[in-house]
């Protein structure tokens, strides 16, 4: 399968290993202290629209089928799954630190938290896990404190600045400086595809300057918006103090690539949940 991508520069590598294909960003290999990947629908047990790697347990999937794909993912990483913590996603900007008590935390024990869109950890081994198909994930890699940040963003927690959010978290819990950070923008629904309603848009218009409408946002004929959640996020990341030169963004969209990613988008619920993993070595 061929992948779509968008013009730019391609800071985003597709990669395979032990019949699994994944997205890695080689910005944040060069930080030397994390592993990390971002999954595909390639390379997994799980079956019919959950083909092949879903990560999702509450989608509908086997169980069996699911804690499979875990098992590829993690040894892929060179991780243990049953260290792995996982994100309880509902569009928050809520953001948890992570310790060795949530080892294992949504995967193969109970989790005791809920609305939990964002996680930090100073903690080596311990793997931070979030939920996409279509929505923005990001990285946090600070280098000098040695602790890192995984988040989900879709329109509601780039609104509300989740980038910001998570920094702000990694500052108050472990002193980092944003100025260290190398923050990447994963793979997810790019402005060519993302239409939206004048309500979504007059959010946005709010939260951000008039400076930045032009870069995130235009108005179509019929009425309707196309809306860059890849600039928003970069401008939030800019705002909140990481240096542009460690900002690093996607040129791979959801929408464009339904066969090789999942796309809410592209097929509603009948899908399964891609997954970004980040782990301190």
């Amino acid at each position: 399968m061929e992948w779509s991508r968008k013009p730019g520069n391609q800071e985003l590598e597709i990669r395979e290993r032990d019949g699994v294909c994944f997205l890695a960003f080689p910005a944040l290999d060069r930080t030397g202290v994390v592993k990390h990947a971002f999954s595909t629908r390639l390379g997994g047990v799980s079956r019919g629209v959950y083909a092949t790697m879903n990560f999702g347990f509450t989608r509908g999937d086997d169980p069996a089928h699911v804690i499979e794909n875990y098992h590829r993912m993690a040894h892929l990483l060179g991780v243990e799954m049953n260290r792995m913590v996982l994100s309880h996603q509902t569009h928050t900007v809520n953001v948890r630190r992570v310790t060795e008590a949530d080892a294992g935390k949504g995967i193969v024990k109970s989790r005791d938290y809920a609305n939990v869109d964002g996680l930090i950890t100073d903690v080596p081994g311990l793997t931070l896990v979030t939920f996409f198909a279509d929505c923005v994930p990001l990285y946090f890699v600070d280098p000098v404190r040695r602790v890192i940040g995984l988040s989900h963003s879709g329109w509601r927690g780039t609104v509300k600045r989740m980038g910001q959010v998570t920094l702000e978290r990694m500052r108050e819990e472990y002193g980092t400086d944003p100025a260290d950070v190398v923050a990447c923008i994963g793979p997810s629904i790019c402005g060519d595809c993302y239409e939206v309603g004048g309500e979504v848009v007059e959010e946005f218009a709010q939260a951000f300057s008039t400076c930045h409408h032009d870069r995130i946002f235009y108005a179509k004929s019929n009425g309707k918006y196309q809306l860059d959640l890849w600039a928003a996020n970069r401008i939030v990341l800019g705002e909140a103090g990481v240096k542009p030169e460690n900002i690093h963004v996607t040129d791979i969209c959801t929408h464009c690539n339904p066969q090789l990613l999942f796309s809410h988008r592209t097929t509603g619920e009948a899908r399964g949940n891609l997954a970004a993993f980040l782990t301190l070595r």
